[in-house]
């Protein structure tokens, strides 16, 4: 069940934070930020290995201090990840990550300094190609912006990022991306909409300060499903007080349900009823634990009982429905066993695994 999807997406300049390239007809990235203390070299590595064993393709740092920055030379040494500095108010912070290897500036040009504090930052991020993130945020708009709109608006976070677009614009340094956050769904997605139609640059996604890991997920699912229906967006960050990893993971569900991107397991499960021949809540449980090291696209299809069960697994790569005592499994579209259901989970993992080894070793034979 491979689906392409309708979505036309909009056409954007294409800039590169290290290995990954955003906007144009790129592949939308998934990114998360660390929440550990910085200046935690131990911690904040291990945090960011752990991001990427679950795919994510970029992460940001927080680096509020030079003491902080000292600490993330020795981060950028021992992780491959492309990494993006988060700095604020010191031009003296961005100069230093740009000496030690950052791949990104996450800065707003207009609170870091003088203008020629700027011009120093803008020209050594301009030698050694590191793209800057413009992030306007609803909570942060300037004084004269607040007082001018009242209250955040979409008008008011969009006159906020092309005001900084406008000072880089003065340097001639556009390798630039973009972002309008607000942790109101109807506020960011209309801000975004509105740039979408001021600038080509490529676009940064997220609903800021979106709660929890499950109304963080729903708020996310919903503003940025919203945008990327219509072509919107070029890299996205869940937003979520809860584990860093679980925004990678919500990032390529979401994705992934828009036929978007493809990356790990795509589970088809039941919600299960009484018409269940064995406990389907369980079962995906125990396959999410079990196969969340998988990065390779598969559609598995797990459905309780045969009333829709058959159809589903007739369309994914590998696909189980539900019998009395011994459930029927299906590979590739054709029906291939029978698997008693105290051992489902077992099978399919075995099944799943022995899928990406065959894909794995004809690719190397290719």
């Amino acid at each position: 069940m491979h689906h392409e999807s309708p979505i036309q997406r909009r056409k954007t300049r294409q800039i590169h934070v290290g290995k990954v390239a955003i906007g144009g007809d790129a592949p939308i990235s998934v990114q998360s930020m660390t929440n550990t203390e910085t200046r935690d070299v131990a911690a904040t590595v291990a945090q960011i290995r752990r991001l990427e064993a679950v795919g994510a393709d970029i992460v940001r740092v927080s680096v509020p201090s030079m003491d902080a920055a000292e600490a993330f030379k020795a981060i950028r040494a021992q992780v491959e990840t492309p990494l993006v500095a988060d700095i604020h108010f010191d031009h003296r912070i961005a100069l230093q990550v740009m000496a030690d290897g950052v791949d990104g500036l996450r800065i707003n040009p207009g609170n870091i300094g003088s203008l020629d504090k700027t011009r120093l930052v803008v020209e050594m991020a301009k030698d050694k190609g590191i793209p800057i993130r413009i992030g306007v945020n609803a909570g942060s708009l300037e004084k004269d912006i607040q007082e001018k709109y009242g209250e955040p608006t979409p008008e008011a976070l969009v006159e906020s990022a092309l005001r900084h677009v406008s000072i880089l614009d003065e340097l001639n340094f556009h390798d630039v991306k973009i972002s309008v956050k607000a942790s109101d769904v109807f506020l960011a997605v209309g801000a975004y909409r509105l740039l979408s139609e001021k600038v080509d640059y490529p676009l940064h996604l997220g609903i800021t300060e979106a709660g929890g890991l499950r109304s963080g997920t729903v708020k996310s699912a919903i503003g940025l499903g919203l945008l990327l229906r219509d072509g919107i967006g070029d890299t996205i960050r869940i937003s979520l007080a809860a584990d860093p990893v679980e925004e990678i993971r919500v990032g390529f569900d979401i994705l992934k349900s828009l036929h978007l991107r493809q990356k790990g397991i795509n589970l088809i499960a039941c919600p299960s009823c009484s018409r269940q021949e064995f406990d389907v809540i369980n079962t995906i449980n125990a396959l999410e634990a079990r196969l969340e090291d998988i990065l390779e696209p598969m559609d598995v299809s797990v459905i309780g009982c045969v009333v829709n069960g058959i159809g589903e697994a007739k369309e994914a790569d590998i696909g189980l429905a539900g019998g009395d005592k011994r459930s029927i499994l299906y590979y590739r579209g054709k029906q291939v066993d029978r698997v008693e259901n105290v051992n489902i989970v077992d099978v399919l993992e075995k099944r799943i695994r022995a899928e990406i080894a065959e894909r794995q070793a004809a690719r190397n034979d290719a």
